[in-house]
Order: C-alpha cells, then sequence, then structure tokens
C-alpha cells in the first residue's frame, strides 16, 4: 500500500468537526502482519500503553493466536481491562500503595489472570502482606536491569536494581519461601535500544555513537538473559514466560532461544519517533487533524488547539509534527501551541479555512489522552468509532 495522500485524507473526514484522532485500520494491518512477520515463532504481548484504547486491543488479540496478552502499565488499567474480558494481564511497574494492591489481588481472587511487577524484597513483602490477608496465591513477575555502563555513560533506563545474577537468586529465593507469593515470570526489557531511534535526521554523528553503543549493549543482554535463565533453571524456580524487547529491538530479542515472549506497543500506531530507526519502518496508522481558522500571512496557516507534547526529557523531538499535506512544517518560535498551532505550507495544496492538517504525535499511545475516540477508516471509509480511555472515563497515569 502506498502512501497516503492529503486528498485521501481530506475527502475521508469531510464531514468530521476538529480536531479529531484517527485510525487507519488498513495500515494497522499492515503493521500487524509486519510485527507478526519480524516476531517469527515467539509470542507477543501488546503494551497497553502504546494502545490506551479496548477496541484496538481487542482488534489486534483476535488477529493471531502469537497475540497471547496485555503488558498495562498500572494496576487500576489491568483491573478495567479485566473487566472488559481481556486475559493474561502483566503490570509492568510496581505498585504500592496497599489499596491498589488489595484491589488487584481481590481480581486474582475472582478468576482474573494478571502478574504483578517486583524488583525488591520489599515488594514481596508488601505483596505477601496483603495477599495473606485475602489469602490468595499472587503470580510476581522479576524486573531485571539490562542497562549498560559505559566509562562516564549510563546506557539505558532508571527502574530495575537488579542487576546481577546473584541478585536474581536472591530474589527468587525470597519469592520460593513466601506463602502466597510465586515466580510466574521474568522480564527484561532493553529500554536504550528499543526506546532509541539511531537514525534521526541531521544527527549523523550522534545516530554512529547510539548504533555503536547499541551493538556492545546486545552482546551483554544477551549473555546476562542467558545466565538468568539458565540460573533459575539450575535452581529450580520455573517460570511460565521470559519477556524481552520491544517495537525497537524486535529483530534482534526474537533470535534468542530464552526469550519466550516479545512485549510490542509502538509498532501498530507507528507515532513519529519510531520513524527513526535503522531496522524497520513502520506504517503511520494513527495520528490527529487539527482546522485552520487563521491565514494572517501568506503561507502560514493557523490551526486551532495541537498541542499535544510526548512526555521524556524536553526537546522538539517531542512535539506533534504536521505529517499532511506533504511539506508543511511547524514554525520554530512557536511549535505546537495550547490554543494555536502556526502551520507553514508553500506547496501546491489548496488549503483554506476550515481545512483539516494532518498531525503525527511523536509518541503513540498519548495520542489517546487528547481525544475521546478514535475514528477508525478502511478502504476510504469511516467504519467505526472507538473509545479511547478518556473516553471511557478512565484516567490512569
Amino acid at each position: 500500500m502506498g502512501e497516503r495522500s492529503y486528498a485521501y485524507y481530506r475527502e475521508v473526514f469531510k464531514e468530521e468537526s476538529k480536531p479529531f484522532a484517527f485510525l487507519d485500520r488498513d495500515l494497522l494491518d499492515e503493521n500487524i502482519k509486519a510485527i507478526l512477520m519480524k516476531s517469527g515463532h515467539k509470542q507477543i504481548r501488546i503494551a497497553s500503553k502504546s494502545i490506551r484504547c479496548v477496541d484496538v486491543l481487542k482488534y489486534i488479540l483476535q488477529k493471531s493466536d502469537r497475540f497471547q496478552g496485555v503488558m498495562c502499565f498500572t494496576i487500576s488499567e489491568a483491573i478495567f481491562l479485566a473487566e472488559q474480558g481481556i486475559d493474561d494481564l502483566l503490570v509492568a511497574y510496581p505498585e504500592w500503595d496497599e489499596k491498589r494492591l488489595r484491589q488487584a489481588i481481590q481480581s486474582i481472587k475472582n478468576g482474573h489472570n494478571m502478574t504483578l511487577m517486583v524488583d525488591s524484597i520489599q515488594h514481596i513483602q508488601k505483596i505477601e502482606q496483603v495477599a495473606c490477608q485475602e489469602n490468595t496465591k499472587v503470580p510476581v513477575c522479576m524486573d531485571i536491569d539490562l542497562s549498560v555502563s559505559f566509562p562516564g555513560l549510563h546506557f539505558g533506563v532508571r527502574r530495575s536494581p537488579i542487576r546481577t545474577v546473584d541478585q536474581v537468586n536472591e530474589i527468587a529465593r525470597n519469592i520460593a519461601q513466601s506463602r502466597y507469593v510465586f515466580l510466574d515470570g521474568v522480564m527484561g526489557y532493553e529500554a536504550q535500544i528499543a526506546g532509541v531511534g539511531d537514525h534521526v535526521p541531521k544527527q549523523v554523528l550522534m545516530n554512529q555513537m547510539i548504533r555503536l553503543l547499541k551493538m556492545h549493549s546486545r552482546l551483554k543482554i544477551v549473555k546476562k538473559r542467558r545466565e538468568v535463565a539458565k540460573s533459575l533453571q539450575k535452581e529450580g524456580y520455573p517460570i511460565r514466560f521470559f519477556n524481552g524487547g520491544g517495537t525497537g529491538s524486535i529483530s534482534h530479542t526474537v533470535q534468542e532461544d530464552v526469550i519466550t515472549e516479545i512485549t510490542v506497543g509502538s509498532g501498530f500506531y507507528a507515532p513519529m519517533l519510531f520513524d527513526y530507526y535503522t531496522d524497520f519502518r513502520f506504517k503511520p496508522a494513527a495520528g490527529f487533524a487539527i482546522e485552520v481558522t487563521r491565514k494572517p500571512t501568506s503561507g502560514i496557516y493557523t490551526c486551532l488547539g495541537g498541542g499535544y507534547v510526548a512526555s521524556g526529557s524536553a526537546g522538539k523531538d517531542k512535539l506533534p509534527q504536521p505529517y499532511l499535506p506533504f511539506g508543511a512544517k511547524l514554525l520554530d518560535l512557536e511549535g505546537a501551541g495550547e490554543v494555536q498551532t502556526p502551520i507553514c505550507y508553500q506547496g501546491e495544496e489548496k488549503i483554506d479555512l476550515g481545512d483539516p492538517i494532518f498531525m503525527r504525535h511523536s509518541k503513540a499511545g498519548e495520542l489517546c489522552e487528547r481525544f475521546q475516540e478514535l475514528i477508525w477508516i478502511a478502504e476510504g471509509k469511516i467504519v467505526h468509532r472507538a473509545k479511547t480511555y478518556r473516553g471511557e472515563g478512565k484516567c490512569f497515569l
């Protein structure tokens, strides 16, 4: 399928009030096929933080038996998804709040398949305390740190304190000694490979350095995950799954025998930041439209709203960017604004008041925090309207 044109989207959405968010289901289907192909024989866990729409999660899950579950970002979200009939829920971040832990354990007690994340003995003891009160055994997943240190540089993210095989075994022993907690899985997420672009325009030297760092990181990551799996097996700690990877590292992670499942999220929508990888290029399946409401001067089209900035370290790469018409750009001095976004465009399309400018968000799921629905299109027609988490009245983080 070729690139979408401005005329195509403008015609499909000609009756829609702006701003709105949309999902191009044809392109989503292409991304799903590409992810399945790149993942080889591995199971795929969908990262909900990159989707944030129940209908989209269900749509992807029914596409293949290899889509086996969902990686959630909070307990509250996991409970919500369980209530929607979605199964095999891995909560990716540790929870400390006792009230929410109790809610999760009660959900497990009621038959929902939910696994909680731990990376310390304190986490285990906290879960054990509440689980004992509820008289329920709780599956947990151990999060190991896969960041890599070079002289003067920490390459990775600051999350788990579990860095060595000895620490893994210590946590595993503590879990084994618990009456109400059992080890269900291990997660080792290589964030510095999966979540860092290495083909960013106008950053030749930085791209080369990041590729070099990634190459050295991969060698250490493969070795550590293999040692962790071997040690757990030797000590007699069976696990249901070993989770790894992300959209940006699929092609490498699938080659590891110890990995049973790969987490993928952003690859389904393919936001702007994921254009900047050497290993792959998915189709931009999700976006939003803002409306031209002013023409302050020739070649400048000022739209209402549009300042939907992504999280992370502050920088221009976190701004949404004009997608269609091709050649449209933000103004450096204004960027994407809270109530207005000026767009510079000198191309051949005739743009007038009331016309849309189609934008892409920098990241994936955060788009859905700004809109109550995703308008689905397929074969040039609107085919569905799906509520986002926000449209469901939910705000999990």
